[in-house]
């Protein structure tokens, strides 16, 4: 039987019954692949992703090309999207240009965070599979990440959180008494212009920033201002896993 929506607007509920600053139910997984340095399944909603790290490693050779002169590890970032993922079962292949933006964003954020100097003249690598598709696919990505950094034992500065935040649907009301939404789902995002925020540790500092739709200036920062907030929130709950990781592992070792 389908949900009954009819009363969510006189109550200020979205579609899924949150309210404006509430976030999907979000659930993750550490060291769910013994083959990789470091793997992580993470959940936000109905996107689910799985990550898995390899490295530090020596970088592969091509053919004729010399060696890494670098004094820093390199971070790569590859995303394989299953066409099962989404409602259209469109396969995105490697070089599809969403897929290439996002490969980007991540390798760039990462780049800042890991202490890359303790690895020189080496490759960290990232492999994201996209299992399903329900809105904020890049900020899901980055909390995928950085479990799965943690479990590979590679040092960073913090946790890196990331968020989608929308402008709310015009009404009536001013632009002062609309809050905007946080950690939208895929209907929202089709409907609603949004950004992503990424941050990196407790004061907030901005690592991705990325919007492609357009907002009325008077609305961006409340929307930056929320946003950071749920990055705070989902930063505490990528926290609590990995202490609740090492509590298992720890209790294992003992038993």
């Amino acid at each position: 039987m389908p949900l009954d929506t009819s009363t969510y607007g006189l109550a200020h509920l979205r579609l899924d019954g949150r309210r404006w600053n509430e976030l999907r139910r979000i659930h993750g997984q550490i060291s769910t692949q013994a083959a990789a340095d470091g793997s992580a399944y993470f959940e936000q909603g109905n996107t689910k992703l799985l990550c898995t790290v390899t490295g530090p490693q020596e970088p592969k050779r091509g053919g004729g090309s010399s060696r890494d002169q670098s004094n820093e590890a390199k971070v790569e970032v590859e995303i394989n999207v299953a066409a099962f993922s989404g409602m259209d079962r469109k396969k995105r292949t490697r070089g599809d240009k969403r897929v290439q933006e996002m490969q980007y964003t991540i390798a760039s954020a990462f780049q800042s965070t890991i202490f890359t100097h303790l690895y020189p003249h080496s490759t960290i690598t990232l492999n994201l599979h996209v299992l399903s598709q329900d809105g904020s696919l890049l900020a899901c990505a980055l909390n995928a990440a950085t479990l799965a950094l943690i479990d590979a034992g590679v040092p960073m500065s913090d946790y890196v959180s990331a968020c989608t935040v929308a402008s709310a649907p015009s009404s009536d009301q001013s632009l002062d008494e609309q809050d905007p939404l946080l950690d939208l789902n895929g209907l929202e995002e089709q409907e609603l212009p949004f950004l992503t925020v990424g941050t990196s540790g407790e004061e907030g500092k901005v690592l991705v920033l990325i919007m492609e739709t357009r907002v009325q200036v008077g609305r961006l920062e409340a929307m930056v201002s929320v946003g950071l907030d749920g990055c705070r929130q989902i930063r505490g709950i990528l926290d609590g896993m990995v202490r609740e990781h090492g509590k298992q592992v720890l209790e294992s070792r003992m038993s």
